[in-house]
């Protein structure tokens, strides 16, 4: 969640980020245009919000997994809102950063991430989704 909150910050933004993808994309494939490399940060970008949250996602399963503390039905129906909740107060955070823009879309991605990542879960137990979640 820190790592998360650290990218939230001027650090992470598009602006930054886009001198060190277009530098590694001109140089895998100099013939991309401009245009080619903005969409591909974009997806690259977007891809990252999946990513992180299915990361969260697990992680906050195998916590409360740990020891059998909980089964994985609530364990995983807790991971998966936690991990929604941060989205948002990520989203909320960066409110409070210049550099950044909140977005509804972002938090959307975030809880596609979380939401991958327990359904995941779910089928490596080999238990339906729907019945982990609920």
């Amino acid at each position: 969640m820190a790592v998360i909150w650290g990218f939230s910050t001027d650090v992470g933004s598009a602006e930054h980020t886009l001198g060190l993808f277009a530098w590694l994309v001109s140089t895998l494939a100099p013939w991309a245009t401009p245009a080619q490399v903005a969409m591909a940060h974009g997806v690259v970008r977007k891809l990252g919000h999946l990513t992180e949250y299915a990361i969260l996602a697990a992680l906050w399963f195998r916590a409360l997994r740990a020891d059998r503390r909980l089964r994985p039905g609530p364990s995983a129906l807790a991971a998966l809102g936690l991990s929604v909740a941060w989205a948002v107060t990520d989203e909320l955070h960066q409110t409070f950063v210049p550099s950044r823009t909140p977005s509804a879309l972002d938090v959307l991605f975030d809880s596609a991430g979380a939401l991958l990542a327990v359904l995941a879960l779910a089928r490596r137990r080999g238990t339906t989704p729907l019945r982990v979640i609920l």
